[in-house]
This record gives structure tokens, C-alpha cells and sequence, in this order.
């Protein structure tokens, strides 16, 4: 059905821009998980006729694929779509369009269905696969779309998609997750977990080979959770294992990964895999067990400290890097203090380090949160000092 709308779009933009080609222009914020999808979005777009481009003023299309993970992501969205108004002045034929994470939150839509009304397209992260279907509504009846449909639990399959990062290619092998952590958009506007076919995933692997990537990145919300509640019964540790059995000159990385769903069967095989890069990257958020359970991550201290020493026993030389969220509501400076211990002991390669951000429908957006803002930055400059003399001595 989407082939049919990919060539209705061509035709209306053949008979419309006769004298050269359209061109779109795609702009990524966020993850590594929207970067994917942008590929994906940006290989309909070609299929439909467009040509992509790095300039919105001789753009025909621009669309923004947005991140929900903090505040700061959203204002910079804002900020840029309402420049766009300009643009649309100067060229009502210009359509702009809006989707992914933020998108996906009622709230948001609505606020740019009211107050950005030059906005034409707005849709989720469930319905990407439509984008030729919503681009033919507009083209051909000139009025607004906006979908933001939950999910069906279906994976869309068969997207093409235009690569664009060197010789390193991302991997999709599940979406959603089911984790809820307190402070986390990402279940709300992602969904839940929904796992590709292990069969589709190898053989998009060994295409990626053939075709000369060198890194191979496999991607989800939570990658450790990859084949759990699937008839196939694969779990990410034999997906892995069944990865690297592929022969070539290549190396696989994932990402994210979530300690409580990381198993030690998962280390014992990369232990074993000739293939893998050797990064592990494991998000703690802190270092005190209150905090942990008032974030919901379901692991402790103690047991991710057993996973990283494991981990070190088992991969020698691993990279391990980590996410550390400072000033959660209610966290104490004392608390705060077994998150600095944590990082003196476990001597990361490096940190994403964030001071919390509130986000709409979340648990954790309605805790008592009397810490200031400049105490919070003050804790955050106080951990980044940490880590810098960590990878001083570590590069000395």
C-alpha cells in the first residue's frame, strides 16, 4: 500500500516542480534510535522523488524528527520550528513537517496544531512507515495531517533507507520498552516492547557486511530485552552469538543496555565473540539504592557492581560507559556522594552525565524536588571533575 503512495507522491511533485528536482531537508535530534529512523525517513523521501539537501532556504520539504528524553530537547525544537515561519511566508508551497518522540506526546501535538498552525505534518513514532500516505494527503488536499496513532505491536518492515554515517551502519533489532523507570518518557512515547524476526535481523546483518560496513550497530531501547515474550525464542545473548558466526572483517557494537535485564549468560558471550568492539555501555543513573528504587530501575548497587566486575574478569580490556542522572527529586547531597564513590570505583572510559529534567506523565515529574537548581549543577560539575581525573590518569 505505502509503494502506492511513494508513486502518487512522485507524480504530484513531477507535475508540480517540472524543472528540477524537489528537494528535503531532514534534521535528527536526539538518539542513535532516531538517527535510525531518519535513514529510514530519508530513504521514503528519495524513493518519493526528493532530492536531500543541508539548506532549509532551498528546501521544498523540511522535517524535523524530534527527541522527548529532556526539556532542553523540546525547547531547542520549539525554538527552531517557529523559525521556520519565515520560510513559510516566503514559500506557502514549503511543507514542514514534524515527528518521532515528541511528537508522540498529545500534549506537544496539540500545542503546535494551535499555536504553529503553518505546520502541515505531525506524526509519531508509531507510524514513520506512513510518511508517503500523510505526504499525499497534503500535497493532494492541502490540509493538515496529524497522527499519532498507538501502536499496534506490528513492526514495519521492508522501509528502504538511506544510509549516511561512513562505514558504520545502525541495526534496529527491537523497539519500545517495558521497564518504566520513574523518571523515563521513552516507554510512553515508544511503547512497549516489540522484538524484530531474529531471521530478518541476520539477514540484515550479513547484507551490511557484505556491502563493506565495518561497524555494526544494534539498536533498541533496551537491547537486553530483545526476544522475551517471542515465539522464536532467541534471546539477545544467542542473537549475538548467531551475529558474530557471521564471517567478514566487521565489528558489533548495541545500544542501550539496562542492568537489570543485562544478564551474566550475555557477558559470557561476548567474552567469546572475535567480533565484538569491546564497549559496553551500561546506564547506572546512581549510585544509591534509595534513588534507585524511587527511579524504578530494579537492580542495586551491590548487583551492578557484580555485573561490571564480571564483566571485567570476563572481557579483559571492556570500555565501560555509563549514564548518571544528578539531582533526581528528593536526592540528597549524601546520596548524591554514593554516586561520586560509585564512579571513583568503577573508573568508567567515560559518562553522559545529565541534571534531571522533569517530564510530563511521569512519576517521577510529581515528587517533592526542593533541590536548586545551581545546587544541582554544582553536584553535576562536582562529578564531571571526578570523571576528568579519571581519564587523566587513564590517558597519562
Amino acid at each position: 500500500m505505502q509503494r502506492d503512495y511513494i508513486d502518487k507522491v512522485r507524480t504530484v511533485l513531477s507535475s508540480r516542480i517540472s524543472d528540477r528536482t524537489p528537494k528535503a531537508f531532514v534534521h535528527t535530534y536526539g538518539c542513535q534510535g532516531n538517527v535510525s529512523d531518519s535513514e529510514q525517513i530519508k530513504g521514503m523521501l528519495v524513493d518519493m522523488g526528493y532530492e536531500l539537501c543541508d539548506d532549509t532556504d532551498k528546501a521544498d520539504l523540511i522535517l524535523y524528527n524530534t527527541c522527548a528524553i529532556r526539556e532542553h530537547a523540546e525547547d531547542r525544537v520549539f525554538g527552531n520550528v517557529g523559525a521556520l515561519k519565515s520560510l513559510k511566508r516566503e514559500n506557502p508551497d514549503l511543507i514542514i513537517a514534524l515527528c518521532g518522540c515528541m511528537m508522540q506526546q498529545k500534549h506537544i501535538s496539540d500545542k503546535i496544531k494551535n499555536s504553529y498552525p503553518f505546520v502541515n505534518l505531525v506524526f509519531g513514532t508509531h507510524v514513520l512507515y506512513k510518511l508517503p500516505e500523510f505526504l499525499s494527503k497534503v500535497l493532494c488536499t492541502k490540509k493538515r495531517v496529524f497522527s499519532i496513532d498507538e501502536s499496534d505491536g506490528v513492526i514495519a518492515e521492508g522501509i528502504p533507507r538511506s544510509r549516511d554515517s561512513g562505514e558504520n551502519a545502525w541495526l534496529p533489532i527491537m523497539y519500545g520498552c517495558n521497564n518504566f523507570c520513574s523518571y523515563c518518557i521513552v516507554p510512553h512515547v515508544r511503547g512497549r516492547e516489540r522484538s524484530r524476526d531474529p531471521e530478518l535481523v541476520l539477514s540484515e546483518a550479513k547484507e551490511l557486511i557484505s556491502e563493506g560496513y565495518k561497524t555494526i550497530t544494534l539498536l533498541g531501547q533496551n537491547v537486553n530485552s530483545y526476544g522475551k515474550n517471542c515465539d522464536h525464542g532467541v534471546s539477545f545473548a544467542e542473537l549475538v552469538r548467531r551475529i558474530d558466526a557471521i564471517e567478514g572483517d566487521y565489528k558489533f557494537d548495541f545500544m542501550t543496555s539496562h542492568p537489570r535485564d543485562c544478564s551474566f549468560e550475555l557477558l559470557d558471550v561476548l567474552s567469546e565473540c572475535k567480533h565484538f568492539c569491546g564497549h559496553l555501555h551500561l546506564p547506572v543513573q546512581s549510585g544509591n539504592n534509595r534513588i534507585l528504587k524511587e527511579m524504578n530501575r530494579h537492580y542495586t548497587r551491590e548487583h551492578y557492581l557484580d555485573l561490571i566486575k564480571y564483566a571485567r574478569e570476563k572481557i579483559p580490556n571492556v570500555d565501560i560507559t555509563t549514564d548518571i542522572i544528578v539531582g533526581f527529586p528528593g536526592e540528597t547531597y549524601e546520596e548524591f556522594l554514593d554516586t561520586v564513590s560509585l564512579v571513583k570505583e568503577v573508573k568508567y572510559g567515560s559518562m553522559f552525565t545529565f541534571i534531571y529534567s522533569a517530564r510530563k506523565g511521569t512519576p517521577a515529574a510529581e515528587l517533592p524536588d526542593p533541590v536548586s537548581k545551581k545546587e544541582k549543577t554544582a553536584w553535576f560539575m562536582e562529578l564531571l571533575k571526578v570523571q576528568e581525573e579519571i581519564s587523566g590518569k587513564r590517558f597519562n
